[in-house]
């Protein structure tokens, strides 16, 4: 039985020993991000600098909720570093940038800080809280082989991950930089075009016509538009 789609084993399987060694190195970059935040540095904007630590660590509490309780499917340790880079780099580039680390210059907080916190929000309340929707679901008993289509995934197909983009956007945007914003659009990028057909397939393969119909009379990413 394929299991594979997309460079993903789809396969169940605990893979705790992964899952802690990806934890405790997503545990030493906040550590990081806190160091640099709270450790006395003299940065242009300290301020900014505390609430994207903040933003880690928010990030850090729901990535060790989706290891540990959601995620139920094989993890291999070339994905769980690969992932680690990349969320050292988003991390840890975020804080230097917010800091001003490289402009030299602080930025007042304004109305878009208050915008980005409310994207930062709504989009860990999409992704986190869609998939917990899904799991008290797939605990019924008559829940078993069967695809879920209701709560938030009733919206769009791929709600979890429109909630990463967003995210990802209200975090860029507290940064202050522009050059933040070219991770929101690579993770999109990525979502759409990469991660979203393989996924497809693999929900095509496992639940048959039942997925077919919910792929036919729902978004596949932005509810309503696409």
């Amino acid at each position: 039985m394929i299991t594979k789609y997309g460079g993903v084993d789809r396969a169940h399987d605990r893979s705790f020993g992964i899952k802690l060694i990806f934890a405790l190195l997503h545990s030493t970059i906040v550590a990081v991000c806190l160091w640099l935040a709270f450790g006395g540095f003299e940065w242009a904007d300290p301020t900014r600098g505390k609430l994207l630590a903040g933003a880690a660590v928010l990030y850090w509490l729901r990535h060790m909720i989706t290891l540990f309780v959601l995620l139920q499917r094989k993890v291999e340790l070339s994905e769980g570093l690969g992932l680690t880079v990349f969320i050292a780099i988003f991390e840890i580039g975020f804080l230097l940038l917010g800091t001003g680390f490289l402009s030299g210059q602080a930025t007042p907080f304004g109305p878009w800080d208050w915008i980005g916190i409310a994207l930062l929000l709504i989009g860990s309340y999409l992704n986190t809280g869609s998939e917990l929707q899904r799991r008290a679901w797939k605990k019924l008993p008559d829940s078993k082989g069967r695809c879920y289509t209701d709560g938030l995934f009733a919206y769009s197909m791929h709600i979890n991950y429109l909630g990463d983009s967003i995210l990802f956007t209200g975090w860029a945007i507290l940064t202050a930089s522009i050059w933040a914003f070219s991770i929101p659009a690579l993770m999109t990028y990525l979502f759409i075009f990469y991660h979203i057909p393989p996924l497809d397939e693999y929900l095509a393969d496992r639940y048959g016509k039942e997925f077919n119909a919910y792929a036919g009379k729902t978004a596949k990413f932005v509810p309503f538009l696409y």
